[in-house]
């Protein structure tokens, strides 16, 4: 624990301190190669913070409030389909990906969603028992 007190209390302090910060905007344009060089290792630290909590903050607003279903009749408490399955010829896949435009059959769009979001959804595939 003392090793993070340090480096807390004692050594970022100490380095931001040393910084060639000038205090007067045309102070910038005095900065020679040696301080700029200087500046560049907490402007990137900086940076990369900055653009993970911005991409961890964007995948969380695309994430939604957690509904899997985007759109597909929003207008009813519940989603249920029957299908019968004497209605089947040989096989139907149907979608578990909830981007189908034309549900409940699968159309492919859960390769676009599988590209975007990372994720690996696929449909389910219905067929007929093979007799053998």
């Amino acid at each position: 624990m003392y090793f993070v007190s340090n480096v807390v209390k004692v050594t970022i302090p100490n380095y931001l301190s040393s910084l060639p910060i000038p205090d007067s905007f045309g102070g910038w344009f005095r900065l020679g190669v040696r301080d700029w060089l200087a500046l560049l290792p907490p402007t990137l630290a900086i940076g990369g913070i900055s653009y993970y909590s911005y991409q961890t903050i964007k995948k969380a607003n695309e994430a939604g409030n957690g509904q899997v279903n985007p759109g597909i009749r929003k207008d009813i408490n519940k989603v249920v389909d029957f299908i019968d399955i004497e209605d089947i010829t040989e096989k139907v896949s149907l979608c578990r990906c909830w981007r189908s435009k034309n549900w409940p059959y699968c159309d492919g769009a859960h390769g676009t969603h599988n590209k975007e979001t990372g994720d690996n959804t696929g449909p389910v595939v219905v067929k007929h028992k093979e007799n053998k």
